[in-house]
Parts: structure tokens; C-alpha cells; sequence
């Protein structure tokens, strides 16, 4: 226990008294704060010019509806088509909209058009067609003699509130499954990116030493197994302490940034949008305001939710990492050797987390029960169910899988890493290594 010791300590050491790592872990948050603050300006950047159209409304459709804004400014005229083209080719106006009369009130494809010798911008032609398509409608509800108060009655919005039937149910709300999906999401990307960043990171640090043929030197003094463990440990150590000095530093730089430019870095403008387009998406999303999703989180079972996520977190990573060492050890000069090796290994991982977006749609589904008790791939999927209240058998399934596969795996691996670390000018393949395993010392 004490060469581990010894081993855990250097290998935490001597990485996280780097100068790249001190400045790797302070420039993160920052470079984080830069691209929100970056993304932020972008998207609240308008066009520096606004547009002067011409509108030429043949029908009286529009009944001069369509208001300006600080993007395009409407001019309504009488004038004849020729005499308004021929004052834009004097650049009184940016362009012409030209609007037809309409064939009948049934009609259903109206062609509108814009006269310019300069091309309009995506945003610009949106709106301008969702502005007109809204002023149709309102042009055929009066032509028709609807009521426009009754006819928005017609519009009923659906809320679907889930209710126990037995009363040692809790009674959850109809935005718990929203929440509980972004939530998973959220949990098992987190896990994904940590898992591949610091098992490659594992390989990374086995290459080099075995390359060094510093391992030749360390092996005279521990087991390889030891090596391998202190290392996985070691380096997750790291993880662990970088992790936790971004979750401290970058909320402290976000919420200033924001107090001091005065913007949400996290929110894009709406301006130059078209307000329609805005109010109905209001109404659509009535009942889901920010107080409501913060109860949902509060509500949410942390005190299981937390604990499980460390474990599977920890689970996922000693599989991983200790497969990643395992392969880093087998590997020669030729670093392009670890593509065939490593391809078996990445698989799992990006397999769970294609299976993630339907589990986060169906946590119930047979999909989502299976895949969170498979070893290789309940690391990411487990964590993105957790909000769902997986059943008590699932979990103890799941959990039981993961720690007897990880006992398995890290002893896999280090019957690899043992041979591999010291053997060199061989090429490994996957027969080569399954010989490795039955080695005797």
C-alpha cells in the first residue's frame, strides 16, 4: 500500500505542479468567459444599415400594416412600378415589395415580390414573408367576416399534468419529464467528455513513459499492476481537483461579466426577429418560466442523484482508464498502432451516447433498462435516467454489473499492462494480447 501510495502521490504531483496544468486549469474559466462574452456581442451585433422599401400594395392587403423597425423602414406609394425602380437605382430606396392583388379569397400561394438589384438577407426575407403571411390572414378573416376574437379562441393550448392514482405516489408536476430530460442529458455528456478526456489522457502518460523506457527503471521497484493503478488513481486525482476548481472559478467569472456588460452571456438577443414569431412562441411556452424549472431542480432527489453519479463517474472511469492503459502499454514507437486497438474500446462509448437521446425521450423503454445495466455502457446512460425514477432492481442490477466488471476489467487489464509495458520492436494485435493475459509471471 505504500509503493501505491507512493506511486498515486507522484502521479498527482507531478502533474498538478505543471506550470501547463496552473495555467491550463486558470485560462479554462477564462478562455470560457471570453467565448461567452464573444457569442454574446455576435449575436446582439445588428446591421449597421437600415433599409429603405418601397411597398406597393396593389390589392390593399396590408392596409399599411406592416410597421418598420430599426431594420427595415417601409414606405408606402401609389407611384407606378417604373417610377419607384427608378428612384431605387437612385438609392432613394434599398428595394421594392411588390404586393398583388389577390385571385380569390381562396386562394392559398400568394407570390410576393422584392425589386433589388442588391440581395436581401435571410433574416430580412423572413421576416418580411412572415410579416406579410400574418397580414393575408388578417386581410381573408375580415374579407370572410369572422370574428378575429372568436377565431383566437380556437387557439387552445394543451397541457398534459400527469396525477398518481395511489396515494404513496408523489404527485409530480407537467414539467418534471422536461426537466428530468435536460437534467439527464446534461449528466451523461458531462460523463462522457470526462471519461474519454482523462482516459486518454491515461494512455497518453503510459505511452510516454514506456517510450522513455523510464518504466524500465519504476518496474524494479513495484509490480506493474501497482503502476497501473497508482496512475489511474493518481491522474483521476487530477480530474477530480480540476474539475472542482472550474466549477468554483467560472460561475465567479460569468456573474460579474454579466453585471458589468450588461447582457445574459447565456441568452440570445431577439432583436431583428420578427415580434409574431416571439409572441407565439410565448404562448406556446406559457407555464414554463424560470421560477418553475429552478423548483423542479430543488425538487429533484439529490441526495440519490448525486451519490449514484459519483459512483458511476467513478465506475466508468477504472473501466475505461484501465482499458486505455492496458492498450497504451502495448503499444510500440509506432503511435498509429493504437488506432486498431483503441476502435473496440471507443465503440461502447460513443455507442451510449447515440443510445442516450432515446433514452432521454423513453427512460422506461427495454432500450434505455438494458443499456443502463450493461457494464460498458451504464457509466453514461444510468446517469441520464436517474431523474426518472429507475426501479429499486434496475439500480441494484445496474450497480452490482458495474463494480464486478470493473473488479474484471482493471484485472484484465493490468495482466496486459504487465507484459506489454516491457516488451518492445513487437508488433501487438488483439491475438497477441490475449496471450498476454494467460502469461505466467
Amino acid at each position: 500500500m505504500n509503493k501505491l501510495w507512493l506511486i498515486i502521490k507522484r502521479e498527482y504531483l507531478s502533474r498538478v505542479t505543471k506550470k501547463s496544468f496552473i495555467l491550463t486549469t486558470l485560462l479554462t474559466p477564462l478562455g470560457i468567459l471570453v467565448f461567452s462574452l464573444v457569442v454574446g456581442l455576435i449575436f446582439s451585433y445588428d446591421t449597421d444599415q437600415a433599409q429603405k422599401i418601397a411597398v406597393k400594395d396593389v390589392g390593399g392587403i396590408l392596409n399599411e400594416g406592416l410597421e418598420s423597425n430599426k431594420n427595415i423602414n417601409y414606405v408606402y406609394s401609389n407611384e407606378s412600378l417604373d417610377s419607384l425602380k427608378a428612384k431605387t437605382l437612385r438609392n432613394e430606396y434599398n428595394g421594392i415589395l411588390l404586393i398583388p392583388a389577390l385571385d380569390s379569397i381562396n386562394t392559398k400561394r400568394v407570390e410576393i415580390l422584392y425589386y433589388s438589384d442588391d440581395k436581401l438577407s435571410v433574416e430580412s426575407s423572413v421576416t418580411i414573408q412572415n410579416r406579410v403571411k400574418a397580414k393575408i390572414k388578417d386581410y381573408k378573416i375580415v374579407a370572410l367576416g369572422i370574428d378575429p376574437e372568436k377565431l383566437d379562441n380556437l387557439n387552445t393550448r394543451i397541457s398534459l399534468n400527469p396525477e398518481p392514482i395511489s396515494d404513496t405516489v408523489e404527485d409530480i408536476s407537467s414539467m418534471s419529464t422536461m426537466v428530468g430530460s435536460i437534467l439527464g442529458g446534461v449528466m451523461g455528456y458531462m460523463m462522457f467528455f470526462i471519461i474519454l478526456f482523462y482516459g486518454m489522457m491515461v494512455l497518453k502518460s503510459v505511452m510516454e513513459e514506456k517510450t522513455n523506457r523510464i518504466v524500465e527503471i519504476i518496474i524494479s521497484s513495484v509490480k506493474p499492476f501497482q503502476l497501473m493503478l497508482g496512475k489511474i488513481i493518481g491522474i483521476g486525482g487530477v480530474g477530480f481537483t480540476q474539475i472542482a476548481i472550474w466549477f468554483i472559478l467560472i460561475p465567479l467569472m460569468l456573474i460579474p461579466a454579466q453585471l458589468i456588460f450588461g447582457f445574459d452571456t447565456g441568452t440570445i438577443p431577439t432583436e431583428g426577429v420578427d415580434p409574431e414569431i416571439i409572441q407565439q412562441q410565448m404562448k406556446d411556452s406559457a407555464g414554463f418560466g424560470i421560477t418553475e424549472i429552478v423548483n423542479e431542480l430543488m425538487g429533484q432527489n439529490w441526495a440519490l442523484i448525486i451519490p449514484l453519479f459519483i459512483f458511476y463517474f467513478l465506475g466508468g472511469y477504472f473501466i475505461y482508464t484501465s482499458l486505455f492503459a492496458a492498450v497504451g502499454s502495448a503499444i510500440g514507437d509506432d503511435i498509429n498502432e493504437s488506432n486498431a486497438l483503441l476502435m473496440p474500446i471507443m465503440m461502447p462509448i460513443i455507442l451510449a451516447v447515440y443510445i442516450m437521446f432515446r433514452v432521454v425521450a423513453l427512460p422506461q423503454s427495454n432500450l434505455a433498462i438494458w443499456s443502463s445495466i450493461f457494464p460498458l455502457t451504464s457509466p453514461i446512460i444510468m446517469p441520464a435516467r436517474l431523474s426518472a425514477d429507475v426501479p429499486l432492481w434496475q439500480l441494484v442490477a445496474s450497480v452490482l454489473s458495474l463494480v464486478l466488471s470493473g473488479i474484471f476489467f482493471v484485472w484484465l487489464s493490468g495482466r496486459i499492462y504487465r507484459v506489454g509495458i516491457l516488451m518492445y520492436g513487437k508488433k501487438a494485435s488483439f491475438k497477441e494480447l490475449a496471450k498476454w493475459i494467460f502469461y505466467k509471471s
